[in-house]
């Protein structure tokens, strides 16, 4: 048996074992250390970083740094998740069916995830402790360009874990070669998410039967409205772009109504910040930095034609005053997220309230937008009976059945 097998077969066990882990406990102590061993961390991640310098793409290595802020939203996201209710078990639906027979849909976890990622170190414990507190196992695979920082957040977890009997339930996978066989292990893996690039992302895709779940692109749209106000169209649209242009959530094409009065303003707010305006063209771009596509449009029709021709189904906002023009967009655009009069980089899971995310998921099955713990929940029947059979209910003089809910 391979090293990756064993590893995915000890993720397995985990996830039984989480079942009757306390959960919350783990997290909690999961902060602490992580808050505890910062300093072991950050040595890690600028020796990442001054190895990458000039190796890999500046989009890639403004990912890879953690910086105190980035720190600090990890530890909280994770404290988050430590508070709030446990998920599994939870009773979503019930139903009588008759006397004595009840159907239950009851929230569980997945099982074994596998997730592949590149740059952005933080992930580790993000993604840990998301699968930790929806009684999840993970397999984490890292880009070699961090490698240091994921095996020290990947250490201060497992110690964590193993004072809880349960080390396995987050493994790191190391190797580039391990990335296939992992894709192959259908028969234990329930759910592959990458993180990266698009290639990467489509590469995946098609290289497994394990369901998938993610977004390949971040084509991110802002559209300014005729009505819009001058002042907050800027400061939204600069925001999108040049707040932290290298994430996917960062918006990558402004389109403005041809009768918007201020349209030059806008465009000056966004040069004034170091964005390259690259006007009426490179439209379907992910520029990952401070370069933004510009197009002029007719109106709400041509825009949210331009959104479903060129975008990625990721995060789309309008800037209006109108409210019609508003309902009009948040029901017409087909996105994971549509805004209005708020920037594109509010699509992420911390900002959402859930912890952390594994992800943003342009899917159109189980989970979409940005992925916390719900995203991570799957469910099952539990049915309830007292010696109740299908022959009661079948035939010619066949017991009706009541179908009464409950909750």
């Amino acid at each position: 048996m391979s090293e990756t097998r064993k590893q995915a077969e000890g993720a397995r066990q985990a996830f039984f074992k989480l079942a009757t882990a306390d959960r919350s406990q783990v997290l909690k102590d999961m902060a602490r250390a992580l808050r505890d061993h910062s300093q072991e961390i950050f040595s890690a991640n600028k020796k990442d970083l001054e190895a990458a310098e000039g190796k890999i793409a500046p989009p890639l290595h403004k990912r890879l740094l953690i910086n105190e802020a980035k720190f600090r939203d990890l530890v909280d996201g994770i404290d988050q998740l430590a508070t709030a209710p446990d998920p599994v078990g939870c009773v979503l639906m019930e139903t009588e069916l008759d006397d004595g027979l009840i159907l239950r849909k009851v929230q569980t976890p997945i099982g074994v995830i596998a997730a592949i990622f590149e740059s952005r170190p933080e992930v580790v414990g993000q993604i840990a402790a998301l699968a930790i507190r929806s009684g999840n196992s993970i397999l984490l695979k890292g880009g070699r360009e961090a490698s240091r920082s994921n095996a020290a957040i990947g250490a201060i977890i497992h110690d964590v874990l193993e004072r809880h009997g349960i080390a396995g339930a987050v493994q790191l996978v190391t190797t580039r070669g391990e990335v296939a066989e992992l894709l192959a292990m259908n028969d234990l893996i329930s759910l592959v998410i990458p993180r990266g690039s698009n290639e990467m992302v489509q590469s995946i895709q098609n290289s497994t039967r394990i369901p998938v779940l993610g977004h390949a692109d971040g084509i991110c749209h802002v559209y300014v409205d005729q009505s819009a106000d001058p002042d907050k169209a800027a400061r939204i649209a600069v925001d999108s772009k040049a707040q932290y242009p290298a994430v996917c959530n960062a918006a990558e094409t402004l389109l403005v109504h041809k009768d918007f009065p201020a349209r030059q303003k806008l465009l000056e707010a966004l040069k004034d910040a170091g964005v390259e305006l690259h006007m009426e063209s490179d439209f379907g771009q992910e520029f990952l930095d401070l370069v933004m596509a510009v197009h002029v449009v007719e109106n709400i029709d041509d825009a949210i034609r331009h959104i479903h021709r060129y975008g990625s189904a990721h995060t789309d906002a309008i800037v209006t005053e109108d409210p019609k023009a508003a309902q009009r967009f948040l029901n017409e655009v087909d996105s994971a997220g549509v805004y209005w009069n708020a920037s594109t980089r509010f699509a992420d899971g911390f900002r959402y309230g859930f912890g952390a995310e594994v992800g943003v998921s342009t899917n159109k099955t189980h989970a979409r937008g940005p992925v916390g713990v719900d995203g991570l929940l799957i469910y099952k029947y539990q049915l309830i009976g007292n010696g109740h059979i299908v022959a009661t209910y079948s035939g010619e003089n066949a017991r009706p059945f009541r179908h009464r809910r409950v909750l």
